[in-house]
């Protein structure tokens, strides 16, 4: 089974994935990581140079496409938007959304502009994070809240909540 991380830009998916495929002796892969080595440019400059559309759909594309085994997956904040490839990770996966209050995001994404984040032209991130919420709570197996909790804190909770699940 695979573990699946969703949430907002900056809720710590690839950094607690990492930590928890070495405490859970599993691979890692971060979808982002896997769409900038397929296309080998960065996300900001797909999205700056091809679209937010067209981003999508690469991102649809190469979600839907892994096929991955005992593995933590980190995704994309915006994969939430495509059905096919939630319902992909779904298949054989949990899925955890991280959730980070607001507040908490707009202090840890210091620079929105580089970091690759969808954003459609006249949206903020607060509009990006309010839309967002609901998508991750409805295709999310479980919700993790990460507010006032460090990375070791998150770990133990995220593991805890894997068993739970088996």
């Amino acid at each position: 089974m695979n573990i699946v991380l969703i949430g907002m830009s900056g809720a710590g998916k690839s950094t607690l994935g990492v930590l928890l495929a070495k405490a859970l002796g599993m691979d890692f892969v971060d979808t982002d990581i896997v769409i900038q080595q397929h296309h080998g440019r960065l996300l900001q400059d797909i999205i700056d140079n091809d679209g937010v559309e067209k981003f999508m759909e690469i991102e649809e594309r190469s979600v839907s496409e892994l096929q991955l085994k005992n593995c933590i997956i980190s995704t994309g904040g915006s994969v939430i938007y495509s059905e096919k490839a939630i319902n992909n990770l779904k298949q054989d996966g949990l899925i955890i959304y991280l959730h980070v209050p607001y507040e908490e995001i707009q202090r840890r994404l210091i620079n929105v502009t580089t970091r690759g984040i969808v954003i459609k032209k006249g949206n903020s991130l607060k509009d990006v994070y309010e839309e967002r919420v609901p998508l991750y709570k409805k295709y999310s197996d479980t919700t993790l809240d990460c507010s006032n909790m460090d990375i070791e804190q998150c770990i133990s909770e995220i593991i805890e909540k894997i068993q739970e699940s088996h």
